[in-house]
């Protein structure tokens, strides 16, 4: 089998440049038809962020009736955590002919997430590793990234370091990063701060959450990362980051319900969060239109918010202000993958100035947030709808197709483009269009 790949422009060669932007691809969850379209795509490059496979063994998260029926439940069937474990997988994950496809066609650049090792990993441990039954998280983290540099090479002079940058002939300058490994300190819970009896202790979380001193990068990438911003003279500066930087802060309201569908989505939930997510749209629709009737009580409802994941840059505010005010006066586009759903976001600071945009892909195959719903049209179609209105920053959300991002870059914008597939269960690379943004 023949390859084709594309080398980077020469500095003043660019003035068009197009990116495939994938992540989160889980072999049981159903056929990698998001590969195959990215493969006939008219991307130049496919820059992949993270989880490119999956630790979990058989049974466990992406099983469904999917996993059967097309003959791909993991291998090994167990979680996966010796070197043959890892290899294994990899080599399972690379058969798939559409992957394959996408891989002969076009080079990839990428970074890990946390599912090439383990869930929700941070430099030193995970909630997916319990060293009690599963020994050492530090060797076991070795042997992850080694073998996914057998894998995947990238061409960095320390081998534990992939944050690295690709300068597009000076049109734009994307900055792959390691949110994940790296420097990345325990992620908070707001599980911790509530008390016995439910009360939450908001002066201790946000003491914690605000903290300057907790970081998502490590202070030699953080370092690294304002330089590059700071030196370089290219058009657009483009950060490829695991997670989302975008600011996500829901109503507390409806952020505990949330985390009810996520443990429970029943039927009795959903209603109530329809219920509730009405009300407080209505509250915001007001506010917007600068309704003098609005009470001192609605408007806390509604303004009365916290981060809906802090395992995103939202756990991590003070260090991403650092980074948003090193970017000033540059134009800013973030990449994110990791939730499995679509996103538009403005990049804002504390003080409200527009720092940028991100564009946020949705996966390859695991699912997303239409699992907490249950798969009911109507209630995913009020769930979007409810989130672009109540967070400030959101402009756009798709929270059950599987797809891809296309971003083409040019002189005087960037064009994003969010294409999804049919299905996972019917080999095809057919896509239809979900959502064009434009930042200039």
């Amino acid at each position: 089998m023949t390859g084709e790949t594309r080398t980077l422009p020469a500095a003043g060669q660019a003035s068009r440049v197009t990116l495939a932007v994938v992540s989160c691809a889980n072999y049981q969850a159903g056929l990698f038809n998001v590969y195959g379209a990215v493969a006939e795509s008219a991307a130049d490059v496919v820059v992949h962020l993270g989880d490119y496979i999956y630790e979990y063994g058989q049974g466990q998260y992406g099983t469904s009736s999917l996993t059967t029926s097309l003959n791909r439940a993991h291998q090994p069937a167990t979680e996966i955590l010796s070197l043959s474990d890892y290899r294994t997988r990899y080599r399972q994950y690379r058969s798939d002919p559409q992957l394959q496809r996408a891989h002969q066609l076009k080079p990839f650049i990428c970074i890990w997430d946390d599912h090439e090792l383990t869930n929700d990993a941070y430099k030193e441990g995970a909630q997916n590793h319990q060293p009690a039954t599963e020994g050492d998280f530090l060797q076991r983290k070795q042997i992850a990234t080694q073998v996914w540099r057998e894998y995947l090479p990238a061409r960095v002079a320390n081998k534990e370091k992939i944050y690295r940058s690709f300068d597009f002939g000076g049109l734009l300058n994307l900055l792959m990063l390691d949110t994940r490994l790296a420097g990345r300190d325990k992620q908070l819970s707001l599980g911790d701060y509530y008390s016995s009896t439910g009360t939450f202790n908001a002066v201790a979380f946000g003491a914690a959450w605000q903290n300057p001193g907790r970081s998502i990068l490590g202070a030699e990438q953080r370092n690294w990362l304002t330089s590059q911003l700071a030196s370089s003279g290219a058009r657009w500066q483009v950060l490829g980051s695991q997670v989302l930087m975008a600011k996500m802060y829901i109503p507390v309201e409806l952020l505990v319900l949330v985390a009810q569908l996520a443990n429970s989505p029943t039927p009795a939930v959903l209603a109530q969060y329809a219920t509730i997510a009405t009300q407080l749209a209505t509250i915001k629709t007001r506010l917007l239109a600068g309704d003098p009737t609005v009470t001192a009580a609605e408007r806390a409802r509604v303004e009365t918010v916290l981060p809906y994941n802090l395992d995103a840059w939202d756990g991590y505010p003070a260090e991403r202000e650092v980074v948003l005010n090193a970017a000033a006066g540059k134009k800013l586009i973030s990449l994110a993958g990791d939730t499995h759903n679509a996103w538009y976001s403005d990049l804002t600071t504390v003080g409200k100035r527009r720092a940028g945009a991100e564009f946020a892909c949705s996966s390859v195959s695991s699912p997303g947030f239409e699992t907490l719903l249950g798969g009911d049209k109507a209630a995913i179609q009020g769930f979007e709808q409810a989130n672009q209105l109540l967070i400030d920053d959101l402009q756009y959300l798709d929270a059950s197709q599987r797809g891809f991002l296309e971003v083409e870059f040019s002189t005087s914008q960037a064009v994003a483009r969010w294409k999804y597939i049919a299905s996972l269960a019917v080999e095809s690379t057919a896509t239809t269009l979900g959502k064009t943004a434009t930042e200039a």
